[in-house]
């Protein structure tokens, strides 16, 4: 068993002088991220699916035992089609990091508005053959999810539960324990609660929090449960303006290394001298 922690998306620009060098070249960021953590969510993949060379090229720029998690596209979440071509096709996309070993998993993110019905039921049934092979883990958002007979289909069809910590707000859901498959999954939020709603704002501003150490510590004992039950958990930040999510993830490796030890995986910072810039 092993535990990977990181964040969601690495090449920010604000993640400038507080995470990255001010003069950082795009093309470095990966490498410069790798050099601290061992895992990377994927997220540009729900946006448009990527030609498999640039999947290619970002496995050949991190280290060997490097983990990536690749969010499914949004065709497959939210935009959702009745044909299984954008799976076929995001799954020859993610061909070379299968090859190179360092694919993690697939994260099915779907929104509130994909509520517990019969026929979003048997989409997933559909969609986890369609995945079928690939280690892949659900995240809902609707609190309608939660429950028992949720659960047992996810077992079932051998897709992991997304566990996640976002603010507690009628009919989002709660930050619960599940294991459902081989693959453990852990996506932090944030607790905005005044701009999780508010359609008004930007959308990074639902994701400009910073967590405390204690409310960190909440969640230690929940990975310990997550990591005994599992071949390997990704805990993942996605608190990501202005670097919060990198200052968090290697907080919260730190905790959970006084706990799990050499369980969770680490990679030392490069002192300055040797950043890359």
């Amino acid at each position: 068993m092993s535990v990977f922690v990181g964040t969601a998306g690495f090449s920010y620009k604000d993640w400038k002088s507080t995470f990255y060098p001010d003069d950082i070249q795009p093309r470095s960021m990966l490498k410069e991220y790798a050099r601290h953590f061992g895992v990377v969510e994927i997220n540009s993949t729900y946006y448009a699916i990527p030609p498999p060379e640039r999947l290619d090229s970002m496995a050949r720029r991190t280290p060997v035992d490097f983990q990536f998690t690749v969010k499914a596209n949004r065709e497959m979440t939210h935009e959702i089609g009745e044909g299984p071509g954008v799976c076929a096709e995001f799954r020859a996309a993610l061909r070379p990091l299968e090859d190179h070993g360092k694919l993690g998993c697939v994260l099915v993110q779907f929104p509130w508005g994909f509520k517990n019905t019969q026929a979003n039921r048997e989409y997933l049934e559909v969609l986890a053959g369609r995945l079928d092979g690939l280690d892949t883990v659900v995240e809902f958002r609707n609190s309608g999810w939660e429950e028992p007979a949720t659960f047992e289909e996810l077992r079932r069809l051998g897709l992991g539960y997304c566990c996640v910590d976002e603010p507690q707000l009628e009919g989002l859901v709660s930050p619960r324990v599940e294991v459902t498959g081989d693959v453990t999954y852990v996506r932090f939020h944030g607790r905005n609660y005044d701009t999780w709603w508010d359609s008004g704002r930007e959308s990074w501003e639902r994701y400009d929090y910073l967590y405390s150490e204690s409310e960190l510590a909440e969640w230690v004992p929940k990975v310990e449960i997550l990591s005994e039950s599992s071949d390997r958990t990704y805990i993942i930040f996605n608190n990501h303006y202005k670097g919060q999510a990198p200052a968090n993830a290697r907080t919260f490796e730190r905790m959970l290394r006084g706990l799990l030890g050499d369980t969770v995986v680490t990679v030392e910072p490069p002192p300055e001298d040797e950043r890359l810039f």
